[in-house]
């Protein structure tokens, strides 16, 4: 037993060591052997992640300053996420959109190269592995040398990625990208956390015929082979992690909500494309209507994109707009208009509807149909302008300024949401000009500041990430542990992200909390998530019931969605969220703990 246990000592020194670097101890360093093999200085964690920091930076690219960091991440995962949590702002838009999305189309290219790991970085099932897949599981735990059970899972099969299309395998930097955010964002713990692509073909003839493609080449599958093999992956997950969150991530438009029509009533899931895009415009929506001049009951919106995301979107509005305004569902819906590649979606268009755009077809055109875009402004003349189209300037300037002609007597509302920017409808200079600066404007992709030449004011583009509500979902699934995630508790987090602005971000005129208050809005939206699962009896945690319970929040009840949330609540999440270890001392217990709770 003795042997066993000196074992498994060493085993923790030389994994904790090798993650330590240069932070390494002198006397571990004499432990393994090290002395006269690396360089004699020991270094504390804020001088690794300066260097780290200054190497980021000296990139000239953000495909080189992607790689770097994916590497950086597999080297040391405790420095990888210092760096992300303290450079929030400059990281997030490399791991995430718009760079990933570069990452994306050169991931086959690029993949060797960038995961210097001694284990998986996630899962990459195809057809052929959907018969064994409890196998496949049963590897994946095998080659973790952290052994910790997964708690969250981005899947994807890459069919839609951003705006890109079909990209196959090369869809997985999307799913590791985001749980990264999980973790930076939410305080998720990064150990416990697995991406995974399907890989069940492309029909994509690019990738089909690239010799350097890694995923399998063959066409997509037919539907029912589709759903039959997702299924059983599905299956398996739940049979092997029975406390799994799954987000659903950039699947075909029909596929999205088939797949979360299937299971969102049966397991713990949701879809970031729909459910989240939603959620994040519904709070800057909120925001930009106490501002806007007209009463959100009197606005005319005009979606330009009817996807999964399009229609997401606009469900989520029609939600909101009949809970706090208690009017019909028939009178909520006749607030939108759609236009998709084919004209104004009407229900005497012409042709067969897809499923999910059908319940926003209009019926009161009468004869008139709007074969584009322009035509459609001028017949539903908008207060507010949406864009999921993933068009390049889409929103021209003959169509801003038609917008700001529209609206005289009010601040036109400008939302173009597609990413990453090479799909953008437009930009926040090109809608500031159009408008006479008075547009209230959120955006899918970070744009710069813009000032305005004749006062020298600067004004920061509020940008529509889903980063602001998938973490939050995602913690607050994984701690107070739900049936399954409702839409009144998405809801609940739009309010409360609506709720979070402080008073100069309110002063300015913006929509959403800057950036670099990330940490800090996802800890309450995760409070306001837990609270509105407790209310709705939703909750498998009595911890969590108890809390809730024993503080309900003033001005909340059970029936009404508030958003809102006590400090109790608040302080115990943020007594859960991971981060990463601030010393050597600290790291190195908590990984040999980590390793032989019994000695400890």
């Amino acid at each position: 037993m003795s042997e066993i246990v000196g074992r498994s000592r060493r085993n923790s020194i030389e994994l904790v060591g090798a993650k330590a670097g240069t932070a390494m101890p002198a006397e571990m360093r004499q432990a393994l052997n090290l002395r006269g093999l690396v360089p004699a200085s020991v270094e504390d964690f804020t001088k690794q992640e300066m260097r780290a920091y200054q190497q980021l930076m000296s990139k000239p690219a953000g495909l080189e300053r992607y790689e770097f960091l994916a590497n950086l991440r597999c080297i040391n995962v405790n420095l990888f996420f210092r760096l992300v949590m303290n450079h929030f702002k400059e990281i997030a838009p490399i791991i995430y959109t718009p760079t990933v999305g570069e990452a994306c189309l050169n991931y086959s290219h690029i993949y060797p190269f960038i995961y210097p790991c001694h284990t998986s970085v996630g899962l990459f099932i195809t057809l052929n592995d959907v018969d064994n897949i409890d196998s496949v599981i049963e590897n994946y735990c095998q080659s973790m040398t952290e052994h910790n059970n997964p708690e969250i899972t981005v899947i994807t099969d890459g069919s839609r990625i951003l705006g890109l299309g079909d990209l196959g395998i090369n869809g997985m930097a999307i799913p590791i990208g985001k749980l990264q955010l999980y973790v930076a964002a939410a305080g998720l713990n990064p150990a416990r956390t697995l991406p995974i692509v399907l890989d069940f073909g492309t029909d994509s003839k690019k990738y089909q015929n690239d010799p350097l493609y890694l995923g399998t080449r063959q066409p997509r599958p037919d539907d029912e082979t589709f759903y039959d093999a997702t299924g059983k992956v599905l299956s398996a997950l739940y049979r092997a992690f029975p406390d799994l969150l799954v987000q659903f991530e950039d699947f075909s438009t029909d596929h999205a909500f088939g797949l979360l029509d299937q299971w969102r009533n049966k397991a713990l899931c949701f879809n970031d494309d729909i459910q989240g895009t939603g959620s994040v415009i519904l709070a800057g929506f909120i925001s930009a209507v106490e501002q806007a001049g007209v009463s959100p009951t009197d606005q005319r919106i005009l979606f330009a994109g009817a996807g999964s995301a399009g229609v997401g979107v606009a469900k989520q509005l029609v939600e909101y707009v009949m809970l706090e305004y208690n009017i019909s569902e028939e009178q909520a819906k006749a607030m939108f208009w759609f236009v998709d590649s084919r004209g104004m979606i009407t229900a005497n268009r012409g042709d067969k509807l897809a499923t999910h755009k059908v319940y926003f077809a209009r019926h009161d055109n009468g004869d008139t149909q709007c074969s584009n875009l322009e035509e459609a402004l001028e017949y539903v003349k908008p207060t507010a302008l949406i864009g999921l189209s993933t068009i390049y300037k889409a929103f021209s300037e003959k169509i801003l300024n038609r917008m700001n002609e529209l609206n005289q007597t009010a601040r036109p509302i400008i939302f173009p949401l597609s990413n990453p920017e090479s799909k953008a409808e437009c930009t926040f200079e090109e809608a500031m000009r159009c408008t006479n600066n008075r547009v209230l404007f959120a955006s899918g992709t970070a744009f710069p500041e813009y000032t305005i030449p004749e006062t020298g004011e600067v004004r920061v583009p509020a940008q529509g990430n889903n980063m602001y509500v998938f973490p939050p979902i995602g913690l607050g699934a994984t701690l107070c542990k739900p049936t399954h995630i409702t839409d009144t508790m998405i809801y609940a987090v739009s309010k409360a992200l609506a709720n979070s602005l402080d008073e100069k971000e309110r002063a300015r005129g913006e929509l959403y909390p800057r950036i670099e208050r990330i940490r800090d809005v996802a800890a309450r939206l995760t409070a306001a998530f837990i609270t509105q699962a407790v209310h709705e009896g939703n909750v498998r945690d009595q911890h969590w019931v108890d809390i809730v319970e024993a503080n309900m929040p003033e001005g909340a009840n059970t029936k009404a969605v508030s958003g809102l949330f006590t400090k109790r609540v608040l302080g115990e999440v943020k007594a859960l969220m991971w981060e990463p270890a601030s010393s050597v001392e600290q790291y190195m217990f908590e990984a040999i703990t980590f390793e032989n709770p019994d000695e400890f």
